[in-house]
């Protein structure tokens, strides 16, 4: 692809879902998931669904494939992707990718590493792919991973990663 090509493609705007995944977490208290709809509004893209579930895999499954089912662009998750016995978001959301985008949890691990936390970036669990046409990125509950992954990793590329997934 030529790069004229290629930012052009990065003009389009995207319909999002954020999905928070929390025992815990309300909307009023729901800081990263807010971080996530501000960020994409700054940068045009419609945000359509911003909804919270518990850390169970039936009701992020069932979330997730409604998503689907809605054609979103965009599905941003965040939140139960530790490695308690309880948080469940990585294992309930591989299953459903047709493509896994490994270089995501790579190079998130990778500049948490040198720009954030140190070693214990290797316990930060991050997914992304795409499940039909949607694209899925599956980020920590805390807003400094959702901050660090959204405006390093995600955001300069969404309407590209978007672009590429439908052709």
């Amino acid at each position: 692809m030529q790069a004229h090509n290629h930012v052009h493609q990065n003009t389009q705007r995207v319909r999002a879902a954020i999905l928070t995944i929390s025992d815990t977490r309300t909307l009023d208290t729901d800081v990263s998931g807010e971080h996530i709809c501000t960020l994409l509004k700054e940068e045009a893209h419609t945000v359509t669904y911003r909804e919270i579930t518990k850390d169970d895999s039936f009701e992020i499954e069932a979330a997730v494939r409604r998503m689907v089912d809605e054609k979103m662009d965009v599905i941003l998750t965040t939140g139960g992707t530790g490695i308690t016995k309880r948080d469940v978001t990585i294992e309930t959301i591989r299953p459903l990718l047709d493509r896994e985008m490994v270089g995501f949890g790579e190079l998130f691990r990778y500049v948490s590493f040198t720009e954030d936390i140190g070693p214990a970036a290797m316990l930060s669990r991050a997914l992304a792919g795409r499940i039909g046409d949607t694209i899925i990125f599956s980020m920590p509950g805390s807003r400094g991973a959702v901050d660090l992954a959204m405006t390093r990793l995600i955001l300069p590329e969404l309407s590209h990663i978007v672009w590429e997934a439908t052709r």
